[in-house]
């Protein structure tokens, strides 16, 4: 069945996002108390869950049709790539650190996976 690796592997990419991301919107608080203060800019913590919980979406959506959205692939890899990026820099700035840094790394994981289902998966 054409597309069958791209459905598992975005469907599994879909549960670790929303289990790891969802829980998020309800731990402002104790994340701000890492710095022992409230976040600068709640926006931006929002804004951020908010973007990556559609994109578990997408994943949703590719999953259960890869072969019509195969192109979408391509920025599913770039979403995982520059979060990986932006996060590396904050590491050399000595911005972050410690979960967020393990977060970003595991999420870098998934970039062959897609490439992989990408590859794999045939066009329509």
């Amino acid at each position: 069945m054409p597309g069958r690796l791209a459905r598992w592997i975005y469907g599994a990419a879909a549960v670790y996002g929303f289990l790891v991301l969802t829980p998020l919107l309800f731990a402002e608080g104790q994340i701000a108390k890492v710095d022992g203060r409230p976040l600068g800019h709640p926006e931006y913590y929002y804004g951020f869950l908010s973007a990556a919980l559609v994109f578990q979406l997408v994943f949703v959506l590719i999953a259960r049709d890869p072969l019509r959205l195969r192109p979408v692939m391509v920025a599913t890899i770039f979403e995982k790539l520059t979060w990986g990026l932006a996060v590396a820099a904050l590491v050399l700035q000595g911005r972050v650190h410690g979960p967020v840094v393990a977060f970003a790394a595991l999420d870098v994981l998934w970039i062959p996976f897609f490439g992989w289902a990408y590859a794999k998966t045939p066009n329509a």
